[in-house]
């Protein structure tokens, strides 16, 4: 099963601060421990909002908002894709993080739909082309 563990931002990672060389080197660690036990299947960090954009779409067309945007424990700073047995596995994987001097991190855990989620609708055509379009994003990889 695979799993997004997803990193909060906080207001530093908002304001575009980087972290200190040893939070770097904790988390370069954590994530040479994840792919040494063959459970890491990618993660980055994001910038924070205020180079993004949201695009909202609707019946009448999409609007596009530029960041920043409030509420910096809603968004995302980063995450990881774990390919784990289970649930509990991904929790203890994210239970291992390295935390900051200061403050907290939050971490979100998301199971990732896999075909048999979608039930009946994601008909066997459906799934050959996601299939298709999957390995043709490994092969660009």
């Amino acid at each position: 099963m695979r799993f997004m563990i997803i990193i909060k931002a906080d207001e530093d990672s908002e304001a575009g601060k980087m972290p200190p060389m040893e939070a770097l080197t904790a988390m370069a660690k954590f994530n040479q421990d994840m792919l040494d036990a063959g459970v890491l299947v990618g993660g980055e960090g994001l910038q924070e909002s205020s180079k993004g954009a949201r695009v909202t779409l609707g019946s009448g067309g999409s609007t596009v908002t530029d960041g920043p945007f409030t509420e910096a424990k809603e968004l995302v700073g980063g995450f990881w894709i774990v390919d784990v047995p289970s649930r509990a596995e991904a929790i203890e994987w994210a239970k291992r993080c390295p935390t900051p001097p200061h403050g907290e991190t939050i971490l979100e855990v998301r199971k990732i739909l896999e075909a048999e989620d979608f039930g009946e609708n994601f008909t066997p055509e459906l799934q050959e082309n996601e299939q298709r379009m999957r390995d043709e994003v490994a092969e660009r990889a």
